[in-house]
């Protein structure tokens, strides 16, 4: 088994993937402000079990449209419907829903837990490595 192969370094590998991917979607959700009628969007964040494998958390139920006297969504809508979903406190009258502070204090917060993991993630490997003769 290779070093990285490790569970716990592919946890915090996974973990350090979610937080740049979050970074770009809370980017957009900042560059997109003044757009009217954007919602703001956010990642679920991925769970590990004792042995620090991705366990899968609830995925957005699909919407179907049983019948033709159903009312089908408009374009660029969303076709699921994410249980967990927060909505924003303030919807300006342009439809825009997005809180810069809010948006803000996640950008931050996310960047804080991104510098953690990878900092986590080269003391492991570096402490790996000195266990092995080789740091």
């Amino acid at each position: 088994m290779a070093i990285n192969d490790l569970p716990v370094l592919s946890a915090l590998r996974t973990k350090m993937q979610w937080h740049q991917e979050r970074q770009r979607v809370l980017s957009e959700n900042v560059s997109n402000s003044d757009t009217p009628n954007f919602k703001p969007r956010d990642l679920v964040e991925p769970k590990f079990d004792s042995a620090g494998q991705a366990v899968g958390g609830f995925a957005p139920v699909a919407l179907v449209r049983t019948s033709a006297a159903h009312i089908a969504p408009s374009a660029g809508e969303s076709t699921s419907f994410d249980q967990n979903r927060k909505v924003g406190f303030l919807t300006r009258p342009a439809g825009n829903a997005v809180s810069l502070e809010e948006e803000m204090l996640k950008v931050s917060a996310n960047q804080m837990d991104y510098a953690a993991a990878t900092s986590l993630y080269g003391k492991s490997l570096h402490l790996l490595k000195t266990a092995i003769g080789k740091g």
